[in-house]
Order: structure tokens, then sequence, then C-alpha cells
């Protein structure tokens, strides 16, 4: 267990020293205005953010009980099973939810959602000509344990085109949203997979400007965790608020 006062750096084995106040730092979230990504400059606001005050219904909500899970939740090779098991390279994601002073949270729903091993989304918007797999369904989800552990199994999603200046590719990706003690506290974001070449060809990771930032998105193979003839791991902490915060998508104004 970290001490108090120091935070994981999860992508080295360091710790990293931290003060009794830990200001955020904006510049690692991005503009909101990015022509290279193309739906930024229709979605983008053209007014300044507002700050509002949170009321008792932002700061309470529904507590999720660990017996609300069903024992497959966590497994999406198998939980959309229709006779038999999801096809793909067979991978296992762990790690810890960390806040910014590297102690555990415990409790914290994760939800997950991806793509197939082909780079289609069981979606009926997504007329992407991979095929459909008929036992996987692309969706799970977990709670974290007291010491902030998570894990699931699943296959490792495929890259995908999409209609961005042409045909742009999204790299390998899992998205993965935490709820907090109520429903407006969900943050949400994407993690990519260490040594992927596309990485740094899409568009909308390159919104980042920041390249500590990219690099706390990335799961890392972890060959310590592997399940030998079953599947490789990889492990992606996910840390809360702080100088070594993971980037949330519906939280780039920093609040």
């Amino acid at each position: 267990m970290p001490k108090p006062g120091t935070i994981p750096n999860n992508r080295e084995e360091t710790m990293i020293e931290t003060g009794d106040f830990i200001r955020r730092d904006r510049n690692r979230h991005p503009p909101a205005f990015t022509p290279g990504y193309k739906t930024s400059v229709l979605r983008s606001p053209r007014c300044a953010l507002v700050s509002l005050e949170q009321g008792i219904g932002e700061r309470s909500g529904p507590v999720f009980p660990r017996s609300g899970l069903d024992p497959l939740d966590n497994d999406l090779i198998r939980n959309f099973s229709h006779g038999g098991e999801a096809i793909g390279e067979r991978i296992v994601v762990h790690g810890r939810v960390l806040d910014e002073t590297g102690r555990p949270v415990p409790n914290t729903l994760i939800e997950v959602w991806q793509a197939n091993a082909g780079g289609r989304y069981r979606h009926k918007n997504d007329s992407y000509l991979a095929p459909l797999d008929d036992n996987f369904g692309g969706t799970g989800r977990c709670m974290t344990d007291p010491e902030g552990r998570y894990f699931f199994r699943t296959i490792r999603p495929g890259p995908y085109p999409w209609r961005n200046h042409g045909s742009d590719w999204r790299p390998a990706h899992i998205h993965f949203s935490l709820f907090g003690e109520a429903f407006v506290q969900r943050l949400i974001s994407q993690f990519y997979f260490e040594g992927d070449p596309l990485i740094p060809l899409c568009p909308i990771v390159n919104t980042l400007p920041d390249k500590a930032a990219i690099e706390a998105l990335v799961a890392r193979l972890d060959m310590g965790q592997q399940m030998p003839f079953d599947a490789l791991a990889f492990r992606f902490d996910i840390v809360l608020r702080g100088r070594r915060q993971t980037f949330f998508e519906n939280k780039r104004e920093g609040l």
C-alpha cells in the first residue's frame, strides 16, 4: 500500500510525492474546438463554460450493492453467450481506482463497452462491414474491492475506420465509466493498448496537448497476471483528480 502523501505513477514503478493541496493542471485537457477532430467543430461550445454549485441532487443518489452484479457481468467472453464464447484474442484487464493521494477508492461501479475483435459494435448505427459475433455483446461491469482493485475478462477489440477527413482509424480501445455516489457523478473515458501504432495517428487522441495525459490512457502489458494458456493481462490504473489524473471525456472543464 502506498504511504499517505504519495501517489503511484501508474506508468512506472516510482512514487511521486504530493503536497497538502494538489492543483489541477488544466493544460492536460484538450481545447473543445479541435479542427483535426472534425465533429468538435459542431460540438464545441460557443460561450464560456459556467461552474454551478452542487446541490443535494448532485451529492446523493443510489448505492450500488455488490449483490446486484451477476457473476458473469465482468466476463465479456461469456456474458452474451448463445451457446459458445466470444471470438478473438482473450485478455484480462485489471488495475486499481485511486484518489489523488494514492488511496484506494472502494465500491466503485465500473462499466465497460467495446467493439468486437473485428472492430464492430453491437449497435444499430454501426454499419462497419466487419461481422458481428453472435456470442459477444461488448458490455460488462464490475466493482472495486476494498483495495480499489477491479478486473474483467474480454477479447481485445479491433480497430475500425471512421469518417473523419475521409477515413481515419481508431486504435483498439475500451470505453469505461465510473459512478460515484450519484448518477451525475459519472465519469467517462477510454483506454488504449501498449504498442498500438494507431495511437499517435488518432485525431481524437491528438486533441490531448499533454503527452503524459496520453500515456495515462494506455493499458500496459502485465505478464505477471496472465492466465497461462488462456489470456494475456493488461493493467490500467484509474486516478481521480490531481496531477496524475486519468483524462475523462465528460470532465474537460476540470471541475
